[in-house]
């Protein structure tokens, strides 16, 4: 809880900090990086500051923990650092590096302000800083301890069994394990940490969800090519669409990630939206192994029908599952006989379906996507608590930021 010295503080200063969070965030990695070039090499994604989506990420998610803290004080946000944890988890995160992180995030704020970080001012914002630190490190620490590793010895080694070119930009990869040390089985929804090798020997790690239920011997996981639309290309996903074929060893993290299949036997509708489909498939997948009678609703958006990654797997799972049934949305070529419910033309309309009753509720896509189904889903009388959101990339904050904006909280 933020002591009630530092709480006018940081009322007074977080609209400040806010509008400058994009200049702070730049001379923060600046300085970081100069200071410790080897966290470029298997820990940051290069890509990610190339087109500049984690400039904001770190800083931002102060700026957003501490609006929480103004807006409910005996409260921490605990669905935004359950995310975190969990990235932070899948790539091995130390608790000393939230010290490194805080001495450049400090220098990077005092450069900024200048003589507006007064000493009151610099202890206020301490204070939240390691607020969220230590709550992140209890929470990453717990992740560990459940799955008896520490955070070195988060990655093993895969090789390559199997490549699927599901559509012209998505390849999907099974693994098979490559050493001989036990590994648990991820839960449904989950993804994990791929560590690649780019061509000038850098490591780099990208998280990426898995798509089929896993044995603990097998895991799969599909991997969109990024383009950069005028920036650099995706490194990682570059190397592995382009590089990577079979019988080449891979290097995984254990799988993490928060948004996980309830077992509480209530109806389950996912939605999702282009590559968002990844964790649903995952999810369909357990479901379809385990032979579930459960109602299932599939609601997937697309640009067109030979976009749709992972249309097989996915289609032959609802059909496999007795209580199931799926609706499609294509923005162009609509009229695609599919074995599904409905084929529909233009964007998710929920008016389109018929939603099961006390139904969990699970989105993935682009955050205007989610935030556009979850407000209708709100509308329909579903219950917050009830909708869970995956978010991919470096803005784990965004997605909250854009449900539930709160004053002084960052506005992009």
């Amino acid at each position: 809880m933020l002591s009630d010295r530092s709480r006018p503080v940081i009322e007074a200063t977080l609209p400040v900090v806010a509008d400058n969070i994009q200049q702070i965030a730049q001379l923060f990695y600046r300085h970081m990086f100069a200071a410790h070039p080897e966290l470029l090499d298997g820990t940051f994604n290069r890509g990610n500051q190339a087109q500049g989506t984690q400039q904001v990420a770190l800083a931002g998610s102060v700026a957003v923990f501490a609006s929480s803290l103004m807006r409910t004080p005996e409260q921490l946000p605990e669905q935004l650092l359950s995310r975190i944890a969990h990235k932070h988890a899948s790539l091995g995160l130390r608790p000393e590096q939230y010290d490194v992180v805080h001495e450049h995030l400090f220098r990077a704020i005092g450069d900024v302000l200048g003589d507006a970080v007064t000493p009151e001012v610099a202890a206020a914002w301490d204070e939240v800083y390691w607020l969220m630190a230590y709550a992140l490190i209890h929470q990453e620490r717990g992740l560990y301890s459940a799955r008896g590793v520490r955070p070195e010895t988060v990655w093993r080694p895969w090789r390559v069994a199997q490549r699927v070119r599901e559509t012209d930009d998505v390849v999907t990869f099974v693994v098979e394990r490559a050493d001989d040390r036990l590994v648990k089985t991820s839960l449904p929804g989950q993804y994990v940490s791929v560590q690649v090798r780019t061509p000038d020997g850098t490591r780099q790690p990208r998280q990426y969800s898995l798509t089929r239920a896993d044995d603990g011997r097998h895991r799969q996981f599909s991997v969109k090519r990024v383009h950069g639309g005028g920036k650099p290309d995706g490194e990682v996903s570059t190397v592995l669409c382009e590089s990577v074929r079979v019988g080449d060893e891979l290097t995984l993290s254990l799988p993490f990630g928060d948004v996980v299949l309830d077992d509480s036997g209530r109806p389950v509708v996912f939605a999702s939206a282009g590559i968002g489909i990844t964790p649903m498939a995952g999810m369909l997948s357990h479901l379809a192994a385990a032979g579930s009678g459960l109602r299932v609703l599939l609601l997937h958006a697309d640009a067109r029908p030979d976009s749709f990654a992972l249309r097989e797997q996915v289609l032959a799972d609802v059909a496999a599952l007795p209580g199931a049934s799926a609706h499609v949305w294509f923005e162009r070529g609509g009229g695609e006989d599919l074995p599904v419910a409905g084929v529909h033309e233009g964007f998710v309309d929920l008016a389109d379906v018929d939603l099961p009753d006390d139904a969990l509720y699970y989105l993935c896509g682009p955050i205007p996507f989610m935030r556009a189904v979850r407000s209708a889903l709100l509308d329909r009388g579903v219950p917050a608590r009830d909708v869970q959101y995956e978010v991919f990339g470096p803005d784990l904050w965004a997605a909250d930021l854009a449900s539930e904006p709160a004053p002084g909280a960052l506005a992009g």
